[in-house]
């Protein structure tokens, strides 16, 4: 289904019966990376998934975005449908803005999967030190975009211009203060090995937050789709059974 939000047509889909969950997918994903798990929960929820703006068969912003505006626009979403108090689940950076909406926003409960959200300083990458070098020179700045085709990370190099410009917005952004606000009882579901959101983030995560339990299963970033048939035990577990 489609729906103009924002000056931006967004695609959706919402199937199943019963109280509401919204799924909400990582960055260059789309509604199938959701759709098993939504699937398995839509004998008892209704299941309402979207493609983020840029995502899928959704219309690109026309704008770099920041997570606010990805959190104003699943709150216009969320309106037009009609959904109250819905179950949040999200993952990496539909996390991120998962954490922005509930911030600010009533929902029953909040489930997140290897969802980055605190900045961490660390050292950066010689050829990001390079890239940042070169642009300090007169007549360079042209083959400093040139060159972030070439040493960017895979997610950015994937991505137009207003992607990366949003993907930026993205990780730079710390919302260690949003956790904080978050009341409704919270479950971190993380992989042992995940690289892309280092287990030591959902501890921090948990920490911060005021009523929030870390789960750590065997796998990668995407350890709730390696242990689907855990993951969808846990969550029923987690929002009182069937």
């Amino acid at each position: 289904m489609q729906i103009k939000i924002k000056d931006t047509h967004i695609n959706y889909i919402q199937y199943g019966k019963g109280k509401d969950i919204i799924l909400l997918h990582g960055w260059g994903q789309n509604i199938e990376m959701m759709r098993p798990l939504g699937n398995l929960l839509s004998s008892d929820y209704r299941i309402t998934i979207l493609d983020f703006p840029g995502f899928g068969e959704s219309e690109e912003p026309k704008t770099p975005w920041t997570i606010e505006n990805y959190s104003d626009l699943l709150e216009e979403l969320i309106k037009i449908l009609n959904i109250k108090k819905p179950v949040v689940i999200g993952h990496s950076f539909g996390g991120r803005v998962a954490i922005k909406y509930c911030a600010n926003h009533s929902i029953e409960k909040l489930v997140l999967f290897g969802s980055p959200c605190i900045r961490l300083q660390k050292t950066q990458p010689l050829n990001v030190r390079i890239l940042k070098k070169l642009k300090t020179f007169p007549f360079m700045n042209q083959l400093g975009e040139y060159m972030k085709k070439y040493i960017g990370s895979r997610d950015y190099k994937a991505a137009s211009p207003i992607m990366r410009r949003t993907l930026v917005n993205a990780v730079n952004e710390d919302l260690s203060d949003d956790a904080t606000k978050i009341e409704e009882p919270t479950l971190l579901i993380w992989g042992n090995q995940d690289t892309e959101a280092p287990l030591e983030q959902a501890e921090m995560l948990e920490s911060m937050m005021i009523d929030a339990a870390l789960i750590v299963l065997p796998g990668t970033h995407y350890a709730y789709l390696e242990n689907l048939g855990q993951v969808l035990n846990i969550i029923y577990s987690f929002l009182g059974g069937k």
